[in-house]
Protein backbone atom coordinates (compact mmCIF):
# COMPACT_ATOMS: atom_id res chain seq x y z
CA UNK A 1 0.00 0.00 0.00
CA UNK A 2 0.94 3.34 -0.74
CA UNK A 3 2.46 6.24 1.67
CA UNK A 4 0.22 8.43 4.07
CA UNK A 5 -0.36 11.65 2.37
CA UNK A 6 -3.23 14.03 3.49
CA UNK A 7 -6.40 14.24 0.95
CA UNK A 8 -6.61 18.20 1.07
CA UNK A 9 -5.17 20.64 -1.80
CA UNK A 10 -1.43 19.38 -2.60
CA UNK A 11 1.38 21.46 -4.89
CA UNK A 12 1.48 18.87 -7.66
CA UNK A 13 5.10 18.30 -7.57
CA UNK A 14 4.70 17.21 -3.65
CA UNK A 15 1.93 14.93 -5.00
CA UNK A 16 4.17 13.81 -7.87
CA UNK A 17 7.13 12.87 -5.43
CA UNK A 18 4.91 11.10 -3.17
CA UNK A 19 3.29 9.08 -5.76
CA UNK A 20 7.05 8.19 -7.35
CA UNK A 21 8.54 6.67 -4.15
CA UNK A 22 4.94 4.87 -3.60
CA UNK A 23 5.89 3.07 -6.83
CA UNK A 24 9.45 2.79 -6.34
CA UNK A 25 8.83 0.67 -3.18
CA UNK A 26 6.41 -1.17 -4.79
CA UNK A 27 9.12 -2.18 -7.55
CA UNK A 28 7.74 -0.32 -10.54
CA UNK A 29 11.01 0.74 -12.21
CA UNK A 30 9.47 3.80 -13.87
CA UNK A 31 7.60 5.51 -11.25
CA UNK A 32 8.30 8.54 -13.10
CA UNK A 33 6.39 7.60 -16.34
CA UNK A 34 3.37 5.71 -14.17
CA UNK A 35 2.84 8.51 -11.72
CA UNK A 36 2.78 11.02 -14.12
CA UNK A 37 0.43 9.29 -16.63
CA UNK A 38 -1.92 8.36 -13.36
CA UNK A 39 -2.24 12.14 -12.50
CA UNK A 40 -2.76 12.56 -16.13
CA UNK A 41 -5.72 10.05 -16.80
CA UNK A 42 -7.79 12.10 -13.94
CA UNK A 43 -6.45 15.35 -14.93
CA UNK A 44 -7.20 15.63 -18.79
CA UNK A 45 -3.29 16.10 -18.94
CA UNK A 46 -0.86 14.87 -21.06
CA UNK A 47 2.63 13.93 -19.79
CA UNK A 48 3.68 17.95 -21.26
CA UNK A 49 0.69 19.27 -20.04
CA UNK A 50 1.56 18.19 -16.78
CA UNK A 51 5.48 19.27 -17.21
CA UNK A 52 4.47 22.37 -17.83
CA UNK A 53 1.72 22.64 -14.79
CA UNK A 54 4.73 21.66 -12.24
CA UNK A 55 7.04 24.48 -13.42
CA UNK A 56 3.96 27.14 -12.70
CA UNK A 57 3.47 25.29 -9.43
CA UNK A 58 0.11 23.92 -9.81
CA UNK A 59 -1.90 22.77 -6.64
CA UNK A 60 -4.05 19.85 -7.04
CA UNK A 61 -7.60 20.10 -5.09
CA UNK A 62 -8.44 17.72 -2.75
CA UNK A 63 -11.31 15.69 -4.85
CA UNK A 64 -8.39 14.76 -7.41
CA UNK A 65 -6.02 13.63 -4.74
CA UNK A 66 -8.15 11.05 -3.64
CA UNK A 67 -9.26 9.51 -6.94
CA UNK A 68 -5.55 9.69 -8.14
CA UNK A 69 -4.29 8.33 -4.45
CA UNK A 70 -6.54 5.07 -5.29
CA UNK A 71 -5.39 5.02 -8.93
CA UNK A 72 -1.83 4.68 -7.27
CA UNK A 73 -2.77 2.21 -4.72
CA UNK A 74 -3.95 0.02 -7.82
CA UNK A 75 -0.60 0.09 -9.25
CA UNK A 76 1.26 -0.30 -6.59
CA UNK A 77 -0.32 -3.22 -5.79
CA UNK A 78 0.81 -4.49 -9.41
CA UNK A 79 -2.56 -4.21 -11.21
CA UNK A 80 -0.96 -3.18 -14.96
CA UNK A 81 -1.16 0.49 -15.77
CA UNK A 82 -3.23 -0.56 -18.87
CA UNK A 83 -5.49 -2.06 -16.76
CA UNK A 84 -5.77 1.04 -14.52
CA UNK A 85 -6.04 3.48 -17.56
CA UNK A 86 -7.98 1.23 -19.79
CA UNK A 87 -5.71 1.59 -22.72
CA UNK A 88 -2.59 0.22 -24.21
CA UNK A 89 -0.49 2.05 -26.80
CA UNK A 90 0.89 0.53 -29.58
CA UNK A 91 2.53 2.01 -32.74
CA UNK A 92 -0.04 4.75 -33.69
CA UNK A 93 -3.12 2.89 -32.27
CA UNK A 94 -4.42 3.23 -29.01
CA UNK A 95 -6.18 -0.10 -27.89
CA UNK A 96 -8.65 -0.24 -25.33
CA UNK A 97 -7.28 -3.41 -22.85
CA UNK A 98 -8.42 -5.07 -19.41
CA UNK A 99 -8.87 -7.48 -17.78
CA UNK A 100 -9.23 -10.98 -19.93
CA UNK A 101 -7.02 -9.81 -22.83
CA UNK A 102 -3.12 -9.73 -23.42
CA UNK A 103 -2.13 -6.21 -22.81
CA UNK A 104 0.56 -6.06 -25.94
CA UNK A 105 4.40 -5.16 -25.42
CA UNK A 106 6.56 -2.89 -27.06
CA UNK A 107 8.72 -5.88 -28.38
CA UNK A 108 5.68 -6.89 -30.68
CA UNK A 109 5.20 -3.40 -32.11
CA UNK A 110 8.75 -4.69 -34.17
CA UNK A 111 6.66 -7.58 -35.02
CA UNK A 112 3.82 -5.95 -36.34
CA UNK A 113 6.69 -3.46 -38.24
CA UNK A 114 8.14 -6.63 -39.63
CA UNK A 115 4.86 -7.94 -41.02
CA UNK A 116 4.25 -4.50 -42.34
CA UNK A 117 6.95 -4.17 -44.07
CA UNK A 118 6.73 -7.39 -45.52
CA UNK A 119 3.58 -6.54 -46.74
CA UNK A 120 4.66 -3.09 -48.31
CA UNK A 121 7.17 -4.81 -49.81
CA UNK A 122 4.84 -6.72 -52.58
CA UNK A 123 4.03 -6.30 -55.48
CA UNK A 124 0.27 -7.35 -55.69
CA UNK A 125 -2.30 -4.46 -55.59
CA UNK A 126 -4.00 -6.24 -52.03
CA UNK A 127 -2.17 -8.23 -50.19
CA UNK A 128 -3.43 -10.56 -47.41
CA UNK A 129 -2.08 -10.83 -44.04
CA UNK A 130 -3.13 -12.87 -40.90
CA UNK A 131 -2.84 -12.61 -37.51
CA UNK A 132 -3.17 -15.70 -35.22
CA UNK A 133 -3.92 -15.19 -32.05
CA UNK A 134 -4.82 -11.46 -32.33
CA UNK A 135 -5.85 -10.88 -28.49
CA UNK A 136 -6.30 -6.78 -28.00
CA UNK A 137 -5.71 -7.05 -32.31
CA UNK A 138 -2.85 -4.88 -32.08
CA UNK A 139 -0.76 -6.83 -34.62
CA UNK A 140 -3.82 -7.27 -37.13
CA UNK A 141 -5.10 -3.55 -36.59
CA UNK A 142 -1.46 -1.98 -36.90
CA UNK A 143 -1.14 -3.97 -40.41
CA UNK A 144 -4.36 -2.96 -41.73
CA UNK A 145 -3.99 1.00 -40.84
CA UNK A 146 -0.56 1.23 -42.15
CA UNK A 147 -0.75 -0.57 -45.23
CA UNK A 148 -4.64 0.85 -45.90
CA UNK A 149 -4.05 -1.58 -49.45
CA UNK A 150 -3.68 -4.90 -48.01
CA UNK A 151 -6.62 -6.84 -46.54
CA UNK A 152 -6.12 -8.14 -42.95
CA UNK A 153 -8.05 -10.96 -41.09
CA UNK A 154 -7.94 -11.76 -37.15
CA UNK A 155 -7.96 -14.51 -35.35
CA UNK A 156 -9.16 -14.54 -31.39
CA UNK A 157 -10.73 -17.62 -29.76
CA UNK A 158 -10.74 -16.05 -25.97
CA UNK A 159 -14.21 -15.23 -25.04
CA UNK A 160 -12.76 -12.55 -22.10
CA UNK A 161 -10.85 -11.34 -24.93
CA UNK A 162 -12.84 -11.28 -27.55
CA UNK A 163 -15.01 -8.25 -26.03
CA UNK A 164 -11.87 -6.54 -26.16
CA UNK A 165 -11.13 -7.42 -29.45
CA UNK A 166 -14.14 -6.49 -31.10
CA UNK A 167 -14.16 -2.88 -29.29
CA UNK A 168 -10.76 -2.31 -30.79
CA UNK A 169 -12.17 -3.51 -34.75
CA UNK A 170 -14.92 -0.99 -33.64
CA UNK A 171 -13.44 1.59 -32.74
CA UNK A 172 -9.73 1.37 -35.07
CA UNK A 173 -10.14 -1.18 -37.81
CA UNK A 174 -11.12 -0.35 -41.30
CA UNK A 175 -12.97 -1.94 -44.08
CA UNK A 176 -10.05 -3.77 -44.51
CA UNK A 177 -9.78 -5.24 -41.52
CA UNK A 178 -11.80 -8.29 -40.72
CA UNK A 179 -12.15 -9.85 -36.68
CA UNK A 180 -12.81 -13.82 -36.82
CA UNK A 181 -13.76 -15.15 -33.68
CA UNK A 182 -12.13 -18.63 -33.41
CA UNK A 183 -9.16 -21.24 -32.98
CA UNK A 184 -6.28 -20.52 -34.79
CA UNK A 185 -5.77 -23.50 -36.25
CA UNK A 186 -7.93 -21.72 -39.10
CA UNK A 187 -10.73 -23.79 -39.81
CA UNK A 188 -13.22 -21.24 -38.86
CA UNK A 189 -11.16 -19.06 -40.54
CA UNK A 190 -11.37 -20.76 -43.96
CA UNK A 191 -15.04 -22.19 -43.38
CA UNK A 192 -16.43 -18.15 -43.35
CA UNK A 193 -13.17 -17.00 -45.98
CA UNK A 194 -12.71 -20.38 -48.14
CA UNK A 195 -10.90 -17.58 -50.60
CA UNK A 196 -7.75 -17.44 -47.79
CA UNK A 197 -6.43 -20.87 -48.56
CA UNK A 198 -3.09 -20.69 -50.56
CA UNK A 199 -3.65 -16.95 -50.63
CA UNK A 200 -2.04 -15.44 -47.62
CA UNK A 201 1.29 -13.24 -48.25
CA UNK A 202 2.13 -12.54 -44.86
CA UNK A 203 1.12 -14.51 -41.34
CA UNK A 204 2.20 -12.70 -38.35
CA UNK A 205 1.46 -14.47 -34.76
CA UNK A 206 2.27 -13.92 -30.93
CA UNK A 207 1.22 -17.35 -29.24
CA UNK A 208 1.80 -18.32 -26.15
CA UNK A 209 5.23 -19.61 -25.88
CA UNK A 210 5.49 -19.61 -21.78
CA UNK A 211 5.82 -23.57 -20.39
CA UNK A 212 3.20 -24.77 -18.28
CA UNK A 213 5.36 -25.19 -15.37
CA UNK A 214 7.53 -21.56 -15.96
CA UNK A 215 6.00 -18.74 -13.64
CA UNK A 216 6.36 -15.33 -15.00
CA UNK A 217 8.41 -12.97 -12.86
CA UNK A 218 6.22 -9.92 -12.79
CA UNK A 219 3.42 -9.58 -11.14
CA UNK A 220 1.77 -8.06 -13.51
CA UNK A 221 1.96 -11.00 -16.15
CA UNK A 222 1.74 -13.57 -13.48
CA UNK A 223 -1.82 -12.01 -11.56
CA UNK A 224 -3.23 -10.44 -14.36
CA UNK A 225 -2.68 -11.61 -17.99
CA UNK A 226 -4.95 -14.47 -19.01
CA UNK A 227 -3.27 -17.34 -19.05
CA UNK A 228 -4.77 -18.40 -22.34
CA UNK A 229 -2.34 -15.79 -23.71
CA UNK A 230 0.75 -17.09 -22.12
CA UNK A 231 1.06 -20.84 -21.24
CA UNK A 232 1.65 -22.98 -24.81
CA UNK A 233 2.05 -26.39 -23.00
CA UNK A 234 5.26 -28.34 -21.40
CA UNK A 235 7.77 -27.25 -24.07
CA UNK A 236 5.68 -24.06 -24.62
CA UNK A 237 5.63 -24.57 -28.08
CA UNK A 238 2.21 -26.70 -28.59
CA UNK A 239 0.59 -23.54 -30.49
CA UNK A 240 3.46 -22.30 -32.12
CA UNK A 241 3.02 -25.92 -33.90
CA UNK A 242 -0.57 -24.88 -34.46
CA UNK A 243 0.45 -21.97 -36.51
CA UNK A 244 3.09 -23.15 -38.41
CA UNK A 245 0.66 -25.74 -40.00
CA UNK A 246 -2.45 -22.80 -40.65
CA UNK A 247 0.02 -20.71 -41.91
CA UNK A 248 0.72 -23.47 -43.93
CA UNK A 249 -2.81 -24.03 -45.00
CA UNK A 250 -3.10 -20.77 -45.38
CA UNK A 251 0.14 -18.87 -47.01
CA UNK A 252 0.49 -19.02 -50.95
CA UNK A 253 4.12 -19.90 -52.70
CA UNK A 254 6.48 -17.51 -51.16
CA UNK A 255 4.62 -16.72 -47.73
CA UNK A 256 6.09 -15.13 -44.87
CA UNK A 257 5.31 -16.55 -41.43
CA UNK A 258 6.38 -14.26 -38.41
CA UNK A 259 6.56 -15.53 -34.63
CA UNK A 260 6.97 -13.72 -31.67
CA UNK A 261 8.56 -16.22 -29.10
CA UNK A 262 11.00 -16.50 -26.11
CA UNK A 263 15.08 -15.39 -26.02
CA UNK A 264 16.21 -19.08 -25.64
CA UNK A 265 13.43 -20.76 -27.76
CA UNK A 266 14.63 -19.94 -31.85
CA UNK A 267 16.99 -22.72 -32.50
CA UNK A 268 13.84 -25.38 -31.27
CA UNK A 269 11.13 -23.06 -33.07
CA UNK A 270 13.49 -23.44 -36.57
CA UNK A 271 13.60 -27.19 -35.84
CA UNK A 272 9.84 -27.88 -36.01
CA UNK A 273 9.23 -25.02 -39.13
CA UNK A 274 12.11 -27.29 -41.09
CA UNK A 275 10.06 -29.93 -40.17
CA UNK A 276 6.73 -28.68 -41.66
CA UNK A 277 8.57 -28.09 -44.58
CA UNK A 278 8.90 -24.17 -44.10
CA UNK A 279 12.26 -22.51 -46.06
CA UNK A 280 14.72 -19.69 -44.93
CA UNK A 281 14.16 -19.61 -40.92
CA UNK A 282 15.99 -17.44 -39.28
CA UNK A 283 15.85 -16.19 -35.57
CA UNK A 284 16.10 -12.14 -34.94
CA UNK A 285 16.72 -10.35 -32.06
CA UNK A 286 14.62 -7.50 -30.51
CA UNK A 287 15.68 -3.86 -29.47
CA UNK A 288 17.31 -5.30 -26.39
CA UNK A 289 19.74 -8.00 -28.38
CA UNK A 290 17.55 -10.80 -27.31
CA UNK A 291 16.30 -13.48 -29.36
CA UNK A 292 12.89 -12.75 -30.20
CA UNK A 293 11.23 -13.33 -33.74
CA UNK A 294 11.68 -16.24 -36.02
CA UNK A 295 10.70 -15.77 -39.69
CA UNK A 296 10.39 -18.51 -42.51
CA UNK A 297 9.21 -18.83 -45.98
CA UNK A 298 6.85 -21.09 -47.97
CA UNK A 299 7.88 -22.81 -50.57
Amino acid sequence: MSHSLPTDDIALADFRQWAMQSLTAAGIIESDVDAELLIGHVMGWSRGELAAKLVTGFTLPGEAVLTIRQLVDRRAEREPLQHILGVAWFRSLTLSVGPGVFVPRPETEQLAGMAIDALRSLAEPSPIGVDLGTGSGAIALAMASEVPHATVYAVEKSPEALPWTSKNFSALGGNNAHLVPGDLAGDELLSTFPHLEGAVAVIASNPPYIPTDAIPRDPEVQLFDPALALYGGEDGLDVVRQVSKAALVLGRPGAQLMLEHGEIQGADIRAILDADGWRATATHRDLTGRDRYTTATRA
